[in-house]
């Protein structure tokens, strides 16, 4: 299998898991304690692996940098689920991301993309707000969306950028949760004033459940950002949007609007266009 149709698929099944772990932290009372025992977990499942992988010599700035942007993209989406819907929050930090993502990769950093590729891309980006149209959005929960879409464009590039510099992807990847869980943990227990530890015990289960589950949606996305042009594949990760719907309209009872349709049928044309470009 060529590697960037197996990074494609890689990237498609990443968004599809990324989109579960999401509805877990939205669903749970506390999203703070949820995000922490989240990240937690993933750090502890890990931390063993520690042993056995390369240190990622030439990779630890782009460690301390994703850490950073990590940090501020858990911060930024906690506060978002707080004032707004996952139907309506998360198309906007997923759609905004591809498209921020495009700009820095293709019109700063030079990297190669295709015609098909560049439309794909854009597509995927409107169909994402198109998906909103008729929903309620606040202007609190619209600009901690935007502003969490901004991080996740931010990591992405930091992190594809990393894995490649690291002697090995398994090295980067391992490396990447065990800082963020450390990072994650002591930052919203530092703003919950210890507070957040007490609401985390109440809801360890599904934490730790999305916890496993972000090993593997990350991991894919960093393994296939290491086969792989970032734009194009960070695009083809949005797809997960069709997952979220599923569970937005099967399992939270959210209605399935026009645009939200239209918008499902836009990525999967822009994924189309991505893979075929």
């Amino acid at each position: 299998m060529p590697p960037y149709t197996l990074a494609a698929l890689l990237m498609i099944a990443s968004g599809s898991i990324h989109a579960a772990v999401n509805a877990i932290v939205k669903g749970g009372r506390d999203k703070a304690a949820g995000r922490a025992v989240t990240d937690g977990t993933s750090a502890l499942i890990l931390l063993p692996a520690t042993l056995f992988v390369p240190l990622p010599h030439g990779a630890w700035e782009y460690l301390a940098a994703s850490a950073v942007i990590h940090g501020f993209y858990l911060y930024f989406l906690v506060r978002a689920y707080r004032v707004g819907d996952l139907s309506a929050v998360y198309p906007v930090l997923r759609g905004t991301a591809p498209l921020v993502t495009a700009g820095v990769t293709i019109g700063l950093l030079g990297q190669h993309a295709t015609t098909g590729q560049i439309a794909g891309i854009a597509l995927i980006g409107a169909a994402m707000f198109l998906m909103i149209a008729g929903r309620h959005l606040g202007r609190a929960a619209l600009g901690w969306s935007l502003l969490t879409g901004l991080c996740i464009a931010g990591y992405t590039v930091v992190d594809a950028i990393g894995v490649r510099a690291a002697p090995s992807p398994a090295s980067y990847i391992v490396w990447v949760f065990v800082q963020m869980g450390a990072v994650v943990v002591a930052m919203f227990g530092i703003l919950s004033r210890g507070a957040m530890f007490a609401a985390a015990r109440a809801q360890w289960r599904p934490g730790a459940i999305a916890g496993a589950l972000s090993i593997l949606t990350y991991g894919l996305a960093l393994t296939a950002f290491s086969l792989g042009p970032t734009a194009p594949l960070a695009a083809l990760r949005e797809t997960g949007m069709v997952t979220a719907l599923l569970i937005s309209i099967f399992f939270l009872k959210e209605r399935a609007t026009t645009g939200r349709v239209i918008g499902v049928f836009g990525i999967l044309a822009g994924a189309a266009l991505i893979l075929t470009g």
